[in-house]
């Protein structure tokens, strides 16, 4: 199917294809040839993503020769594995990015996508396909690697097992489970918010190696796996989107895509340049390192590559989109297959890194236990300076706090700018919230999160209750409705339209019912401690940020629903809230006494595996973990019920002054307003003598 065909969904009535959608003939937008064909440009891009990856195996010394006496997969093996790793890549790129092209950067028909998103969404159903293939037989080629074993005497058992059992081949199976759901779901609808639910689904199925390549093996993994995944995720938007946008660079959507592309892209090399430093610096070790080793030389190869793409998109802002406003749309895939060739030849580097040593060992058999499993070495005794110093930097958490005071303080400058004021009060409470989060995340006490339950539970009960409380105070949703700017095509859903749909969808409603909160809250308390859970979660850094992510959440709609202000589900009476208030109290402390009544390790193979010599014995520290998590709820159960009297208080007085105001309308009026209406009823019950045949409603009196 050409790009200037009509593109029609399958109704019950025939419309005429709209010109504006389908685009003119490409003879009217562009002078012939300008841009090339798009195969010469297909051919470019591959040849440069080969020729760079053969030539950093070299450089990385991937492809040194095998060692006598050892186990050997063949040439087949290392020459395709790498291959397909990067076929695996550029197809899980292309996925990522025609599908955030199709739900959020073209307009959209209604509620479906445009006829170009639904080109896109069928495009993306077949490269999902190819790339869950890819995926399944790069495991194959992993197991081959691995073993040493040829693959024409590799046994499916082996596969199976190491696809099952190994996380390396979990990770690969879960990856190409994911892409093989995309591909259905992709193939099978056209509403805009499914195509913004499977852009979601691709963007996750990328992650699932970060967690088990050479930043897992680090020592750093606070810093080396969360890295890795925002690194992947950037960089396959950034690249991904620019695909897309080639694909329906002959449509009139053009100019208006590329603008919001452009600012998209600008957010992802931010993040890839900052993750990259970040992921470079663990596994490099040291700063000479970058000269002194052939992984250093990769790495120095990756960061000129992201200068010259850097350049490429400030030409892109300048004078690529002036061009395509004023009808010259050739331009735009001139200096984008430029673009994509240096992409290219950046993700065969990538591939040509991930195959190549590292300065830094991975952990194994000779490192230290406790450096293996927590990351870091076990630290010394604690005290004020340790608990407060010696930061264990976690870049999840870091990159979410940095970006909620970026936003939020933005938000408030585009009030001001508008001549609006915000609550102080509000932004204090907010930018508190986050420093807290960073804190208690980040610093000593992270450290000793680890090893001490008592340590843990303090950590959760500043998490679960504090940071969600001056969370909530920010009004954040708030803030970002009046803040955010509404697209000039009504056809686009920009970011305020995406929020109001989530803020208003049946899944928040569900989740902010005020049993479902408190039952998420609760059940968050006694499903942790009083089963396996916590030592799963415990050993896998993954886990671990979905844990400590959990308790901010479930803070959060407990007390969104409490105290909130944002818009959403209708708040309930005061009375009602104070009540489940208290049923929040009650529970969390049953909890903690029940905890103090335990007389066993809870989750032991973790806490013996990690427990320190200067400590106490588990018990006695666990007895002291559950010390805090009865007596910590009182400070925060104390505010939240202030804030409740005083919002009851509030509301009361609001309801007084519209009655007085009603009531001097009427006055004016000679109109009887509701009070004098229900007096009028009191006395025309009375009337009645008791007879509930006679009782006279307030309209009839």
């Amino acid at each position: 199917m050409s790009h200037t065909e009509p593109l029609q969904f399958a109704t019950a009535s025939e419309t005429p294809a709209d010109p504006a959608l389908t685009g003119p003939a490409p003879s009217a937008v562009r002078p012939k040839g300008p841009d090339g064909s798009g195969w010469v440009v297909t051919v470019a891009v591959v040849a440069a993503g080969i020729t760079l990856l053969v030539l950093g195996l070299r450089v990385g010394g991937a492809l040194t020769a095998a060692i006598p006496g050892l186990p050997d997969a063949g040439p087949i093996t290392a020459r395709a594995l790498p291959v397909f790793r990067l076929l695996s890549d550029g197809l899980a790129t292309v996925t990522v990015g025609m599908l955030v092209t199709a739900a959020f950067l073209l307009p959209g028909d209604g509620r479906s996508v445009s006829p170009h998103g639904y080109l896109l969404l069928r495009r993306a159903s077949l490269t999902a396909l190819a790339w869950a293939v890819t995926a399944l037989a790069l495991m194959v080629l992993t197991v081959s690697d691995l073993l040493g074993q040829p693959l024409e005497t590799l046994e499916p058992a082996t596969v199976l097992s190491f696809a099952t059992t190994i996380s390396q081949g979990q990770s690969v199976t879960l990856q190409a489970g994911l892409a093989l759901t995309v591909a259905l779901l992709a193939r099978f609808g056209v509403s805009r918010g499914l195509a913004a639910t499977v852009a979601v689904l691709a963007l996750v199925a990328v992650l699932p190696p970060a967690f088990t390549g050479h930043s897992a093996g680090a020592g750093n993994h606070q810093i080396a796996v969360t890295s890795l995944a925002l690194h992947i995720l950037a960089a396959a938007v950034w690249v991904g989107a620019l695909v897309a946008l080639l694909l329906v660079r002959r449509s009139r959507l053009l100019p208006d895509a590329a603008a919001r592309y452009s600012r998209l892209a600008l957010g992802c090399f931010v993040a890839v340049a900052v993750s990259g430093l970040a992921n470079a610096a663990v596994r490099l070790g040291a700063v000479d390192q970058l000269w002194q080793s052939r992984y250093g030389w990769l790495v120095l190869g990756k960061l000129a590559a992201l200068l010259i793409l850097g350049v490429l998109g400030a030409a892109h802002r300048s004078r690529t989109l002036p061009a395509l406003r004023a009808g010259r749309r050739w331009a735009f895939g001139r200096l984008a297959a430029g673009e994509l060739i240096v992409f290219a030849a950046t993700v065969g580097l990538a591939v040509a890194l991930s195959r190549s040593p590292t300065p830094v060992a991975e952990s194994g058999v000779d490192a230290d236990p406790i450096t293996e499993l927590l990351g870091f070495p076990m630290p010394t005794a604690p005290t004020a300076p340790n608990l407060l110093g010696q930061p264990l930097p976690d870049m999840f958490f870091l990159t979410l706090c940095a970006l909620g005071v970026g936003g939020y303080l933005a938000g408030v400058r585009r009030m001001h700018a508008r001549g609006h004021r915000w609550p102080v009060a509000r932004t204090a409470s907010w930018l508190a919230g986050l420093l807290l989060l960073a804190a208690v995340t980040n610093l000593g006490v992270a450290r000793y999160a680890y090893v001490l339950f008592s340590a843990h539970m303090a950590q959760h009960m500043v998490l679960s209750m504090l940071v969600p409380i001056l969370l909530v105070g920010g009004a954040p949703v708030t803030l970002a409705l009046r803040a955010l700017r509404r697209p000039s095509d009504p056809q686009v859903r920009g970011a305020r339209e995406w929020l109001l749909i989530a803020v208003h969808s049946r899944a928040t409603r569900v989740l902010t019912h005020p049993l479902v909160a408190l039952g998420i809250y609760t059940a968050s308390l006694f499903g942790l401690y009083f089963s396996d859970l916590l030592g799963v979660l415990m050993r896998s850094h993954l886990g671990h940020l979905a844990m400590l992510t959990h308790f901010v959440v479930a803070g959060y709609l407990l007390f969104w629903v409490l105290i909130g202000v944002d818009p959403g589900r209708r708040r309930l009476p005061h009375p009602l809230l104070v009540i489940i208030h208290l049923a929040s109290m009650m529970a969390h402390g049953f909890f903690g006494l029940v905890l103090m009544q335990t007389t066993t390790v809870i989750a032991p193979d973790w806490y013996i595996a990690v427990h320190p010599t200067w400590a106490s014995s588990l018990l006695a520290d666990q007895q002291l973990g559950a010390g805090i998590a009865w007596a910590f709820g009182e400070l925060p159960a104390v505010v939240v019920m202030i804030v409740l009297i005083r919002q009851w208080i509030r509301a009361d007085q609001r309801e007084q002054g519209r009655l007085d105001r009603a009531a001097d309308r009427a006055d004016a009026t000679g109109a009887e307003d509701d009070l004098a209406r229900y007096n009028a009823f009191l006395a025309a019950a009375g009337r009645t003598d008791g007879d509930p045949r006679r009782t006279v409603r307030p309209d009839q009196s």
